[in-house]
Order: C-alpha cells, then structure tokens, then sequence
C-alpha cells in the first residue's frame, strides 16, 4: 500500500485503484475531494474513517465512475460495486434465488446459473437459504445476501458505506466476518473498502485511514488509526 505515486505501479493479478491528485466539488461548493492521492494494489479490507461531510461518499462515486473527477486521474481495474448501509434499499425480489439471479451477469450459461448463485451463497453463509423468501431474514443475512449479490455480478472491489450501522452486535459480527473470509481468501480475494464510524472494526482491517479536508491519510494498521483518532478525541 502506497498514497503517493513515487513509482509506476505494477498491479497484481486481482486489479488496482490509484487516485492520483483528484479533485472534486458540487456545483457552488468547494473542492469536497481536494488533491487526493492513494493507491490499493491488492486484495484486502481497507478501512476508512472521517467525520460526516468529510467526503466518503463523493469518494465512493468517483471511485464506481458515478461521477467523473474535476481534475486528476482515477487508474481502476478492478470491478467495484456499492454496497449500501440499509440492504432493504438494495434489495429488490422477493427470494434469495431471485435475487441473486437479478445480479448475475448474462454471458453466464444458464446450465451453470445455479452453481453461482449456490457458490455465492455459500460463501457468505446462507448457503441454506436458496429459496428463502427475504422478508424472512435477519438485517445481517439481508446485508450478507447484498454482499453474495456483489459476488455474483463478477465485483471484486466491494465499497461499502457503513453496513454494519443499522445492525446488532451479532450481526454486525457475522458481516465482518463473512468479509474478513471473502477478503482472505486463498483461491479468489477480492478488495473492499470499508467507511466505519464505529472504531472496534478497525481491529478487523489490513489496513485503515483517515479521510480529512479532502484527502486521505497514509494507510497504516487498524490499531495505529485506532489510537490516533482516540486521542485526538480527548484534546
């Protein structure tokens, strides 16, 4: 991990974000992202944390194409999809199957459809749920049902904006958990980028910054971000 283009960036197999000096502002404002400068260059749970209006969301934007910088350069070859605080606002039919079916790509042959959707289950743990009707699930199994849709749909950049928010200690453990497995995997890791407010998840990331007057702080470990913003809390 590097937040400065010192060097030509080599990516790995699984893909690579680079934001090199980019800027953005909404009409009448100022600039929200402010020469912001950062790289991920591999699979791996990146945390970010900043106080509400501090940006992320904008970040999230430019980072999925939503909207195009005002000036810099965005360098992405991974596949990102956006994963929402509230899974109701994502989820649109009425089981687990359909669902899942709504996000898979059309090139996939219809003969290998259900391995896909079952392997994706699977790998978020409902992997009983096939069939299970959604209004029937947890908030944490809606929230990992969202993240089996990413799967689904060939995403290996997750961008999720504080999921765990609206969620019980339990559940929020189960969504944690079922990222810090997709994220780590030995066969096909993928990259997530994580916006938390709330600091104990920082002990389950790769690595985590600050994002502040537009830009973003070198990434360093959860616990070392962890320490800083507590005491920058008590000054």
């Amino acid at each position: 991990m590097k937040n400065r283009r010192d060097s030509i960036l080599k990516p790995s197999g699984h893909g690579y974000l680079e934001f090199d000096k980019v800027s953005f502002s909404w009409p009448n404002e100022v600039n929200v992202i402010d020469q912001c400068s950062f790289s991920i260059e591999k699979p791996g749970l990146w945390m970010l944390v900043g106080e509400n209006g501090s940006g992320k969301s904008t970040l999230f934007r430019l980072i999925s194409g939503v909207i195009p910088p005002k000036s810099g350069k965005i360098f992405c070859s991974f596949r990102p999809s956006m994963v929402y605080q509230n899974p109701d606002h994502q989820l649109l039919m009425p089981t687990c199957k359909s669902e899942l079916m709504l996000s898979a790509p059309k090139t996939i042959p219809h003969s290998r459809l259900f391995d896909v959707i079952q392997s994706a289950l699977e790998k978020v743990d409902l992997g009983e749920m096939l069939d299970r009707p959604i209004h029937t699930l947890s908030g944490g199994q809606k929230q990992r049902l969202a993240l089996a849709g990413a799967i689904v749909s060939n995403s290996n950049l997750l961008l999720l904006d504080e999921p765990t928010a609206l969620l019980d200690p339990e559940s929020q453990n189960s969504v944690l958990k079922v990222m810090k497995t997709l994220t780590s995997s030995p066969d096909d890791p993928i990259a997530a980028i994580w916006v938390t407010h709330r600091l104990e998840e920082l002990n389950f990331c790769d690595g985590a910054a600050i994002v502040k007057n537009g830009g973003i702080s070198n990434w360093n470990t959860g616990s070392k971000v962890f320490q800083e913003l507590k005491s920058l809390a008590h000054r």
